[in-house]
């Protein structure tokens, strides 16, 4: 069993058998996030990109001894402000205790509050226990999300909130190429300029066959 629980905005915690992982821990400033960093201890934070709403709180993670995983430039900034991190790329792979993760590319940009360039974005896919699920990180709708589709997935995790990222019927669309078994919206709600009903995404996703529940902040699935 994979327990995939949401923090709020696009922060995801994933835990396996073996390891723990936590995608863009944005929780000390997030008005949705029901929890601080000081509640979880994972054994990765997955990086999509550096805005604020992504790196959040991953130094002080990185401090209980996560280590950093994401691109060349996040890991190099996160291992100047006293992070282990590991530096990768959209196609690599990286290998740990019951899975994987492979970073694919995502439309949109990556700069850290500071101004300083994170790299290209990415999404990723993680497979955990014989289960995979894909993270989109903030992205617009595009066409080679077939290919990512083409891994399997049990579960697509994907932005609604418009905007800055696609919005629902965007994400149905992507829905359609990725071919997950559940989906699980994210990046919605959190500040005015991305509200959005998750219910109505959901219940249209079921239409298509797509299982999933909009989760709110501290709720979780089991794959």
């Amino acid at each position: 069993m994979v327990k995939v629980t949401f923090l709020g905005h696009a922060a995801v915690l994933v835990e396996g058998s073996q390891t723990t992982l936590v995608i863009d821990p944005f929780l000390s400033d997030n008005p949705m996030a029901t929890i601080g960093p000081e509640a979880i201890s994972p054994d990765l934070v997955v990086l999509t990109h550096a805005h604020g709403d992504h790196w959040g709180d991953t130094l002080a993670l990185a401090q209980k001894g996560a280590l950093v995983v994401s691109t060349y430039e996040i890991a190099v900034y996160a291992e100047k402000h006293g992070a282990k991190a590991f530096p990768m790329n959209i196609g690599g792979r990286y290998e740990f205790a019951g899975g994987w993760l492979k970073f694919y590319p995502a439309w949109h940009s990556s700069s850290f509050p500071d101004g300083s360039y994170g790299g290209m974005p990415m999404g990723v896919v993680i497979e955990i226990d014989g289960k995979k699920l894909y993270h989109a990180g903030d992205t617009a709708y595009f066409s080679d999300m077939k290919l990512i589709g083409d891994e399997g997935l049990d579960l697509a995790i994907v932005p609604i909130g418009d905007t800055f990222t696609m919005g629902p019927d965007d994400a149905l669309k992507a829905l359609e190429l990725l071919r997950p078994k559940q989906v699980l919206p994210i990046h919605y709600n959190t500040f005015p300029p991305i509200k959005q009903d998750g219910e109505a995404f959901v219940a249209r996703a079921a239409q298509m066959g797509v299982g999933g529940k909009a989760l709110k902040p501290g709720e979780y699935l089991e794959l």
